[in-house]
Formats: structure tokens, C-alpha cells, sequence
């Protein structure tokens, strides 16, 4: 029987849960050792998955490196978001679609405020982006298109005709990553989370605006030239996060890593 249980017995105080011997952790399990810091005035996160040799896809998707339990990790984080801030490459390789509520996650996000469904934002700074889809004509939360103030007028009207919500975050042609989380943060999307892709989240990592990093290391090696987890500029000087928490299934790992500078918890 598969079961998601704490490493070590420091990951249980961490988590605040006990080990679920014999079985998988419940939804409920998985809220509550994922839980946004009550603290902070906005918290971005990052969902990821990596190969044991670095591939972030396979293919150019990420299926192929995932499993069950990180799926069930992927819509708990979901569950618990106020938006979930992608870009544009990977709505389109991914097939994005609206946000679905979940009853699992509704009377949480009730008492916590929160619609019944995470917004999905996409960073796109030339919108080249097919705004007849249903994430942009369907959704239960109108989602978010978040651009430069340069960006094409045709595409811009074209988005809001779809029925998204432009954000402008950034002059010109270019997207401002610290400027995606404000815009963000101002309409009250506080709690933030972002799959990527790789690019994207290089921009928030090189931005120093990443609070959280939830990586999936999945126990594959695919070698290749497959993207890592982020990519673009490098840091003068690498950061240093710290471990919040550690979960093991089927020999996946599910690290929960934060900035030093804040507590997770």
C-alpha cells in the first residue's frame, strides 16, 4: 500500500502531523502541512517538479516525470491558493484550463476569505495567446492576464474581450517579475503560487521575490537537454533556503523549502 508519511521525526513537529501508517495522507493532511504563513502580507510559492539528473519535463511536459501523490500535492496547493501565476509557454504546453472548485478545499477557503477557486494569471508579455479558449471564456474566476504596458492594443482588447482582466506589470514590452507579485498582492491575491515555467521562475528567482519552493524529486532519469526547474540570469551570489519539510512516497520526495529571511510556519 502506498502511504505519504513525515521522514523524520523533526518533520513532524515541522508539519505539525503524525505519520498516516498504512495509508495516504488525506486532503485535509496535505492543507495542513502546506498552509500559507498566516504572517505574511503575500507569499509566493513555487510547485515543481525535477528529475534525479535535473530534467523539469519530458517531452516538454511535466506528466511523464510526475506520480499520483504529486498530483495530489499539485491540487493541494491549488486548493489553498489565491492565484496561481504561470507562464505563457507553459499554459500553452501544458493545455492550462480554468481552476476548478473542489468541495475537498471549500470550507477552507470560505473561512479563510477566498473564492472558490484559485485565478490563474498569465505572465505574458506579447499575449500571443488563444483567448477563445475556456481559461479565458469559462473560467469560475476570471482569469488574469498579467502583461507590460507596451504590449500590442489588438491583444490587449482581444483579452479583455475574452473576458480576462489585463494586469499591467512592467513598462514597455517587459514584465516586471517583483511587479507581477505587487499587482498581485494589491488586488488581494496575497497568497501566491507559481508553476512556472522554467523561465518564470527564473525571473522570480533572479527578482529575489520567491518565498517558497515545493519540489517534487522524482526518482527518473531521463538525461537529454530537458529544461531544469528555472532558468534565465544567474544570482551574483546563490541563495540559500531553508528546509520546512520533507514527505517520501514510492520513492518521490516532496520538499517544502523557504527563504531564510522569513519562517514558513
Amino acid at each position: 500500500m502506498r502511504r505519504l508519511f513525515p521522514v523524520t521525526d523533526e518533520t513532524v513537529a515541522t508539519t505539525g502531523a503524525a505519520s498516516p501508517v498504512g495509508r495516504q495522507w488525506s486532503l485535509d493532511e496535505l492543507a495542513d502541512a502546506y498552509a500559507y504563513p498566516v504572517d505574511a502580507e503575500v507569499w509566493l510559492r513555487a510547485n515543481m517538479v525535477s528529475t534525479l539528473d535535473g530534467a523539469a519535463q519530458h517531452d516538454g511536459r511535466s506528466q511523464a516525470i510526475s506520480s499520483d501523490a504529486d498530483m495530489r500535492v499539485f491540487g493541494t496547493l491549488r486548493g489553498l491558493a489565491d492565484a496561481v501565476v504561470a507562464g505563457a509557454e507553459t499554459v500553452r504546453q501544458e493545455g492550462y484550463g480554468p481552476a476548478r472548485a473542489r468541495e475537498a478545499f471549500a470550507a477552507r477557503r470560505a473561512a479563510a476569505g477566498q473564492g472558490p477557486a484559485p485565478a490563474i494569471a498569465v505572465v505574458s508579455a506579447g499575449l500571443d495567446l488563444d483567448f477563445s479558449l475556456p481559461l479565458f471564456t469559462e473560467p469560475l474566476v476570471p482569469t488574469l492576464v498579467v502583461t507590460g504596458s507596451g504590449a500590442p492594443a489588438d491583444r490587449v482588447a482581444e483579452a479583455r474581450k475574452s473576458g480576462a482582466e489585463v494586469v499591467f506589470a512592467g513598462d514597455g514590452a517587459r514584465v516586471d517579475p517583483a511587479r507581477v507579485v505587487h499587482e498581485l498582492a494589491a488586488r488581494g491575491l496575497r497568497r501566491l503560487l507559481t508553476e512556472g515555467g522554467p523561465r518564470l521562475l527564473g525571473q522570480f528567482v533572479a527578482a529575489q521575490v520567491l518565498d517558497e519552493l515545493c519540489l517534487t524529486v522524482s526518482p527518473m532519469l531521463t538525461a537529454g537537454d530537458a529544461q531544469r526547474i528555472a532558468g534565465g540570469p544567474a544570482l551574483t551570489v546563490p541563495e540559500r533556503f531553508a528546509l520546512g519539510s520533507l514527505l517520501e512516497e514510492d520513492g518521490y520526495l516532496f520538499g517544502r523549502y523557504h527563504r531564510g529571511r522569513h519562517s514558513a510556519e
